[in-house]
C-alpha cells in the first residue's frame, strides 16, 4: 500500500488532526470545569457517565472502561462515594461481586451543565446532512476505538 499521500488529501488529514487536538482540549477544559463546579475531578465525572451510559458496573468492569488500574478504581469509588454520588450495592445473583451505581438523587447538579450545551450541538447538527451526520458518527466511533487501543498499550 502507497502511504504517499496526494496534497490536497495530505493537508485534509493535517487539518483533520490539527482540529482534533483542539477538540481534544476543549473537551478536556469543558469537562474539567464541570467536575470543579461540583467538587470532582474529570476522571471522577467520566466514570459517572459510564455508570450512566451503562449502568451498574462492578470495579472490574470499570477498570476494563476506563483503563484504570483496579486499585485506582477502588480509590476512584471510594471518594465517588464519599461525595454522594455513587453506592456500593449487592450483586443480584453473586453475592460475591459488587455493583457501583450511581445515586441518582445526586447526580442532577451535573446534568444541569449539560442541557445548554447538548441543546447548542442539536442546532448545530441542522447544517449537517443525516448521512454527513453519519460519517461524523462512524469516523468519532473509529477514534474512541484507537484512543481506547492506546490507552490500554499504556494501562497497568
Amino acid at each position: 500500500m502507497d502511504h504517499t499521500l496526494a496534497p490536497d488529501r495530505a493537508k485534509a488529514v493535517e487539518d483533520l488532526l490539527t482540529v482534533m487536538r483542539e477538540h481534544s482540549g476543549v473537551t478536556v477544559m469543558f469537562h474539567t470545569a464541570v467536575a470543579e463546579r461540583q467538587g470532582l475531578g474529570a476522571s471522577e465525572t467520566k466514570t459517572l457517565d459510564l455508570l450512566e451510559r451503562f449502568g451498574p458496573l462492578t470495579a472490574k468492569e470499570l477498570s476494563q472502561h476506563t483503563g484504570l488500574a483496579p486499585a485506582s478504581v477502588t480509590g476512584l469509588v471510594d471518594r465517588l462515594e464519599a461525595k454522594g454520588f455513587v453506592r456500593r450495592a449487592k450483586h443480584p445473583t453473586d453475592k460475591r461481586r459488587v455493583l457501583i451505581e450511581i445515586r441518582w438523587e445526586n447526580i442532577d447538579g451535573l446534568k444541569r451543565f449539560f442541557v445548554d450545551w447538548s441543546h447548542q450541538v442539536a442546532e448545530f447538527c441542522e447544517e449537517f446532512t443525516t448521512e454527513e451526520l453519519g460519517t461524523v458518527v462512524r469516523f468519532l466511533a473509529g477514534n474512541s476505538t484507537l484512543q481506547h487501543e492506546a490507552a490500554a498499550r499504556l494501562g497497568p
